[in-house]
């Protein structure tokens, strides 16, 4: 390694992106460009970076395994910030795999790291929680123990482990200090506020109660038959009846707990699942049929009993009935939550965090574009979508799976 590369690196690594462009912006070897893509992305010029750090892959070929492996991570990383979650994640791993064999460990935990926070993002905990188990950042640089902190912690946020989330979060509010970064810091911050702010929304006849994600999450264990439209489910403790993909029967479920310990009249129950105000007897007699169903499905967790003029829901074992809602309203919650987190996202991306057809997201976005919600960058396959953060509160039960509802 020459001079100017190793006072490059040397500059990069405490953070002076501008520094170590001045040392390499001409050249264009290797080792140069790798350089030159880590310190544009730290700019947040991740498209240009990207070129860079494929352009240096490239250049050290097959034979400077070592190398090559450290520029497809620093790659994967831009990926990720970049929210391009499309791509096949074999390659970071027989990278990370490389880098272990040949004694970099750092760069081998950061591409697991990357690999996990990815999964994170596609709302995959399970796997995530898989990945992070293997990992072990001790002895590992500070910064590194503050990005596997973080990305614990964020895990045990979205699973509503709240006092392992506190947990992770000192150690990577330790670790950040330690490592003098203030954009860690910063983040690890951002994340801690997160549990002061409203995450949910309890609904009570006499109005709504706003839920910070600990209120949430004792909720949840209080043994109150709970009917979540943050993750579109119900049940209570470990008992819990997933209708994400199931409106009708989730639509007749909330309105039926909205009433409790009440009834609801048949056509307002047609009115909030079939959305019509102009029922017939067809409408009726699929309201019947939707009931039965919602009844099979719930039959351990409640009765749903018909009156004279509707149905009501009877929990089991006398619980009380609790109706939690998200914090903001609207269809397009979950979109909107994907889009808080100030990151330009694609419709593939989103599509894929979503579990939903292209198409579907296409609409939805058309839709918040027009109530002036999310605007978009570039046009055709480089179009990204950006909102606005959502202040005052924390969207993380609507981000994908937040919550273990199967």
């Amino acid at each position: 390694m020459d001079s100017l590369i190793a006072a490059s690196a040397r500059v990069l690594a405490a953070g002076d992106a501008l520094g170590a462009l001045k040392r390499v912006a001409l050249r264009d070897d290797p080792p140069a460009l790798a350089l030159r893509g880590i310190a544009m992305a730290q700019l947040g010029e991740h498209a240009r970076a990207r070129e860079l750090l494929r352009s240096a892959a490239r250049g050290f070929g097959v034979h400077e395994q070592l190398a090559r492996a450290r520029c497809i991570v620093a790659e994967a990383e831009v990926a990720l910030a970049m929210r391009d979650l499309g791509g096949s994640p074999h390659l970071l791993a027989a990278a990370s795999a490389t880098l272990e064999a040949r004694g970099d460990r750092a760069n081998a935990l950061q591409a697991r790291l990357i690999a996990a926070r990815r999964l994170l993002l596609l709302g995959r905990l399970e796997e995530a929680a898989a990945a992070l188990a293997h990992l072990d950042a001790r002895g590992q640089p500070p910064s590194l123990e503050a990005v596997a902190a973080l990305t614990t912690a964020e895990l045990a946020l979205r699973s509503l482990r709240i006092d392992a989330a506190r947990e992770a979060l000192a150690r990577a509010d330790d670790a950040a200090h330690r490592a003098r970064v203030p954009a860690l810091i910063a983040e690890v911050g951002e994340t801690r506020s997160l549990l002061d702010r409203p995450a949910a929304r309890r609904l009570r006849a006499g109005g709504e109660q706003p839920l910070r994600l600990g209120e949430v999450a004792a909720l949840l264990n209080s043994g109150a038959l709970v009917v979540d439209a943050c993750r579109r489910g119900l049940g209570f403790d470990a008992q819990w009846r997933p209708l994400a993909r199931r409106p009708v029967l989730f639509a007749l479920a909330r309105a039926l707990a909205e009433a409790w310990p009440g009834d609801v009249d048949r056509e307002a129950l047609i009115a909030c699942a079939f959305r019509t105000r102009d029922p017939d007897e067809t409408h009726r007699a699929r309201l019947r049929v939707e009931i039965g169903r919602l009844r099979a499905l719930v039959t351990a967790l409640a009765r749903i009993e018909a009156t004279g003029r509707g149905f009501a829901l009877r929990p089991r074992d006398e619980r009380t009935v609790v109706v939690l809602a998200p914090p903001i309203d609207g269809e397009q919650a979950s979109l909107a939550a994907l889009l808080s987190d100030g990151a330009a996202w694609s419709t593939s991306a989103l599509a894929l965090a979503l579990g939903a057809s292209q198409r579907t997201v296409q609409r939805a976005l058309a839709e918040l574009e027009a109530e002036g919600r999310v605007r978009s960058i570039g046009r055709a396959r480089a179009q990204r979508w950006l909102s606005p953060p959502l202040a005052g509160f924390t969207t993380i039960l609507l981000l994908p799976a937040a919550l273990a509802l199967d």
